[in-house]
């Protein structure tokens, strides 16, 4: 069985008080093994403490994303800037988006999704940098999103064919929109390329006081041939590095 291997996103841990020097310090001690969505003013922190930055924003707009041709060629020249930069700096994989529907029908947002990665993914192969469009739920927090089901978001990466466009699976988001986390996790893994996490209901802390059963779902996890990342992005209901050590060892398999 797979180790896991987790990160953090800095977002959900970007308080007063917990200065980002500290947040490096104590993410280093716990055993976390990267940070996710760093502003790059804080890279060279990050680099100092030995904690690598393994996903970055490749686009702006999460309404406003791959579905439309309207938006390739904006997203295709920030991408291309990303994709060198990530290079550049050894970010493992940039997350996209597919768009809310507003009125585009799921097959028509799909090939257009595909046709907006198909733009980049040969510079991706080149340059080594994984693109990963992200499952959100439409329910709750992104209403109208398009990518808001598994086998809508693998269908774009199944079209569009190339080692370096996976799928971002948000075990909160699916859960939210789908349920029967560990068979859609196992039954689509070959497109999934990074996980990300938190409690349902709230997108707090993954403890015993939410639905999800997470030590279920890592060991499925860690029985797979999947190597990417598990991303802690939970917004903690108390104390932070306490937070982040409890689920640390919560999603911990040995």
């Amino acid at each position: 069985m797979a180790r896991i291997r987790q990160a953090v996103s800095f977002w959900c841990f970007n308080r007063e008080d917990l200065p980002f020097v500290r947040l490096c310090q104590e993410v280093k001690r716990i055993g976390y093994e990267g940070l996710e969505m760093v502003p790059e003013d804080h890279w060279q922190v990050a680099k100092h403490f030995g904690v690598p930055i393994v996903t970055h924003t490749g686009h702006e707009g999460i309404q406003y994303g791959l579905n439309r041709p309207a938006n390739h060629a904006r997203i295709q020249a920030e991408l291309a800037a990303n994709i060198a930069k990530a290079a550049e700096n050894s970010i493992a994989s940039l997350i996209c988006f597919s768009g809310n529907r507003a009125g585009i029908a799921d097959e028509e947002g799909l090939n257009n999704t595909v046709a907006g990665l198909k733009l980049v993914a040969g510079l991706a192969e080149q340059k080594g940098v994984t693109l990963l469009l992200e499952l959100l739920n439409s329910r709750v927090d992104h209403k109208d999103y398009q990518c808001d089901r598994t086998w809508w978001g693998a269908e774009v990466v199944k079209r569009v064919g190339s080692p370096r466009v996976k799928l971002l699976y948000d075990i909160y988001h699916m859960q939210i929109m789908e349920g029967d986390l560990i068979r859609s996790i196992t039954g689509y893994m070959p497109y999934l390329g990074h996980f990300h996490i938190a409690g349902n209901p709230g997108r707090h802390d993954p403890d015993g006081n939410q639905e999800i059963h997470y030590p279920a779902i890592m060991r499925a996890i860690a029985a797979s041939p999947f190597e990417g990342f598990v991303g802690q992005e939970f917004v903690p209901k108390g104390d932070p590095v306490a937070a982040l050590e409890s689920a640390f060892h919560a999603c911990k398999v040995d």
